[in-house]
């Protein structure tokens, strides 16, 4: 217990490196799902959790000041309690989602008091053009946040294990079902949430066009995908030979000439 909560924690730790590793979408539920079925020793589970809480999860970004519940310990509780307690993808998002929502409390906490002090002294070292000192700084504040997150998982996964499993145990079956129903919903809501980020005029006909092949044709998702990579590939050939076509100049005789001609 001791070394999976420590693995875990190191989990957790490396999703939220985004400071030294750039925008790499490790913090994902989808990523941390898998490697969390790896430090508990179930692959396939940890995987179909993953995913479903990516798609719980899949519209929240962080826009402008707005920070959306944290995914890196939402994802990995959620999936790590819901194995050991031998329940479904239900119980992951039940967990889940308010683990998210607790942990952007102690983030924001952070984020708002010991960053600022750090960006005032980085300030500092960048007046006195001390780049060294400036890098120092942004590496400690990124340093700082995956420790802290990594010590909420490994803490919380040592102390809540048997606790959620005894918990889970005393929820009536009326309130599982309603569980089971809200597993359904959650994830059209986070398809809503990006769908209004992304559908346009321009795009929307294909998003319908796909509705459509599994509505109606019954093509599986994987089809749909290999449809969709191919009408990409000709809408963007067709623009690519559009935009290769030279202007034409209108000749005094009123033919027109092609401008690339060489004589």
């Amino acid at each position: 217990m001791i070394v999976q909560a420590i693995l875990l924690g190191i989990v957790a730790f490396i999703a939220q490196s985004e400071y030294a590793l750039g925008t790499s979408l490790l913090s994902r539920p989808i990523v941390t799902g898998l490697f969390t079925g790896i430090v508990l020793g179930d692959v396939k589970t940890g995987i179909i959790m993953g995913a479903t809480l990516e798609l719980a999860f899949i519209g929240s970004f962080s826009v402008g000041a707005s920070i959306p519940p944290d995914v890196v310990t939402g994802g990995i509780l959620g999936t790590a309690f819901a194995i050991t307690a031998g329940a479904g993808t239900e119980t992951a998002l039940l967990l889940g989602l308010p683990i998210a929502t607790l942990t952007l409390i102690l983030k924001n906490i952070y984020l708002g008091l010991l960053i600022p002090i750090m960006n005032h002294k980085a300030d500092d070292y960048a007046a006195e053009g001390n780049y060294k000192g400036v890098e120092r700084m942004h590496l400690c504040a990124g340093f700082g946040l995956s420790l802290m997150l990594g010590l909420i998982v490994m803490i919380s996964f040592m102390v809540g294990s048997k606790t959620i499993g005894n918990l889970l145990a005393m929820i009536p079956e009326f309130v599982q079902h309603g569980l089971s129903v809200a597993t359904g919903l959650i994830p059209a809501l986070g398809f809503a949430m990006l769908a209004r980020l992304l559908i346009n005029k321009k795009v929307a006909p294909y998003f319908f066009l796909g509705f459509a092949l599994a509505a109606y044709l019954e093509i599986p998702v994987t089809g749909i995908a290999i449809f969709g990579a191919i009408v990409a590939v000709v809408v963007v050939n067709l623009m690519n030979v559009r935009s290769n076509q030279g202007p034409q100049v209108q000749a005094t005789t009123g033919e027109v000439v092609d401008d690339d001609e060489d004589f």
